[in-house]
């Protein structure tokens, strides 16, 4: 069966490799037969986080003919955190439901 393997080591910068394993193979045994651990030797220091077609999924994870499995890189700011410092630099008068009000009117209606 086909699988392709992906990795993004850094923004917009994507790795993959196309792989042919014996049905019934693993998460697990696609990373080892990609060689990635080899050419990222960060991966093997930490706890990967991995994906088929975007759904979370485990090293022990069957794979199917024509499956991408994807491993995540952490994230490096917490999300609502970076939502949070966006919208004090906008201002509250700038951005979602306050970015246009009628002349005359009070801040938020």
């Amino acid at each position: 069966m086909k699988i392709t393997l992906a990795y993004s080591p850094a923004p917009r910068q994507v790795r993959e490799w196309s792989l042919e394993l014996p049905s019934g193979s693993t998460a697990g045994q696609a990373l080892a037969a990609s060689g990635v651990m080899a050419e990222f030797p960060e991966l093997a220091a930490r706890r990967l986080a991995l994906g088929v077609w975007g759904k979370k999924a485990g090293l022990g994870q069957v794979l199917s003919d024509q499956d991408r499995v994807e491993i995540y890189r952490p994230l490096r700011v917490d999300p609502k955190v970076a939502r949070r410092e966006r919208f004090n630099t906008q201002g509250v008068k700038k951005s979602g439901l306050f970015a246009k009000k009628r002349a005359g009117a009070k801040a938020g209606y």
